[in-house]
């Protein structure tokens, strides 16, 4: 009942929907992680759903709908409620999202927490807390082992962050807002987190290993790169 983000493969939401409701998180309004968004009336045709709620902050619910959604692009309205992310709904410190009965409430007993993160344009991170497991989402952000969002992710089962750079390319990746591979690894290691997954890769690269994660694995052993449909277990 959860999406992070709405990118190109939000077609197949439809065979991985187990749930009779569903709530999207979205991070920015960067057509690469909102585009998929225009993709629902195909999928709730063909798998019907009671509710669905996309939650950003204001300012990206602004962009979907004036611009992505305006009519001369996208004519016809879609089935769902848009949900501004609210003060009460941010992260706090040291995993106090767990307990502190903050934030939105999602399926499984959890709730999500939000967080900024330094982009162009601006980008929100989120923490997902489950009675027995927890994982957090950092994309489209130059990591760094002192931001503030490190606290903010701290000891997480699972840690979902974005990699679009190799190292040697740190000056572009701060540009452009994005991550090079060590800085990451320093993220994961500084917040204590049980596993990295690498999400988010520069699609010029060629080949299996488009970061250098063996570099990365000297910093933070339990490092793996996120591929097509993978399933994690935690």
């Amino acid at each position: 009942g959860i999406v992070l983000d709405a990118g190109t493969s939000m077609f197949r939401a439809r065979d991985h929907l187990a749930t009779d409701e569903l709530d999207f998180f979205i991070s920015h309004a960067h057509l690469d992680h909102v585009i998929g968004l225009t993709y629902l009336l195909d999928v709730l045709y063909q798998r019907p759903l009671r509710r669905v709620t996309v939650h950003a902050q204001q300012s990206t619910l602004s962009a979907i709908e004036n611009h992505l959604l305006s009519a001369p692009l996208f004519p016809v309205q879609l089935p769902c409620e848009f949900r501004p992310l609210a003060v009460d709904a941010m992260a706090q410190p040291a995993g106090k999202a767990a307990t502190a009965d903050r934030g939105v409430p999602i399926a499984g007993g959890g709730r999500v927490t939000w967080f900024p993160l330094q982009h162009p344009g601006g980008s929100t991170g989120f923490r997902l807390d489950w009675p027995a497991r927890s994982l957090a989402y950092v994309t489209d952000t130059t990591a760094d082992a002192q931001a503030d969002y490190v606290e903010l992710v701290r000891g997480v089962d699972v840690l979902l962050h974005e990699c679009n750079f190799r190292d040697g390319q740190e000056a572009f990746a701060l540009k452009t807002g994005h991550s090079s591979a060590t800085s990451v690894a320093r993220v994961a290691k500084a917040a204590d987190v049980g596993r990295l997954v690498l999400l988010h890769f520069n699609p010029l690269e060629e080949g299996d290993d488009p970061v250098g994660l063996s570099a990365m694995r000297t910093i933070f052993p339990a490092t793996e790169l996120g591929t097509d449909e993978m399933e994690l277990e935690f």
